[in-house]
């Protein structure tokens, strides 16, 4: 897909795609990481998936200074999109978590695997507190 097409989707519909192609991913290198219970696999990715993880890994990856003005504007429109945070997240950090998944259901449109791999790289590389 095109760029341009990629940019007719509304940010809630990119970042209900990126939310599975994040929750993949962590799942991917869960399972790639060690052999476990489901249960366990699970409680890992719970922490990985949730928004203040989320906003974290995208504070991150913008103070990496990485993301191309094309990506910094998909991300500014994921986390612009009015929307009602959960109880469990500040509205910061649910709206980063909502740029971040806008960002990646994007370069998954538009064929972007690599870049996709990469962002991803950092978020999994985070330090847990």
């Amino acid at each position: 897909m095109t760029d341009r097409e990629a940019n007719q989707y509304s940010p809630l519909a990119l970042a209900f795609l990126g939310d599975s192609v994040y929750e993949q991913k962590v799942r991917e290198r869960l399972i790639l990481s060690a052999n476990m219970p489901a249960n366990a696999l699970h409680k890992l990715a719970v922490k990985r998936v949730c928004a203040e993880y989320q906003s974290v890994c995208m504070l991150k990856i913008l103070d990496s200074g990485i993301l191309s003005e094309q990506e910094t504007d998909v991300f500014k429109r994921g986390r612009n999109t009015k929307m009602n945070a959960p109880k469990h997240s500040t509205v910061v950090e649910y709206r980063n978590a909502t740029g971040l998944e806008c960002l990646f259901g994007y370069l998954y449109l538009t064929g972007r695997y690599d870049r996709i791999d990469e962002l991803f790289e950092i978020c999994w590389n985070i330090e847990e507190n």
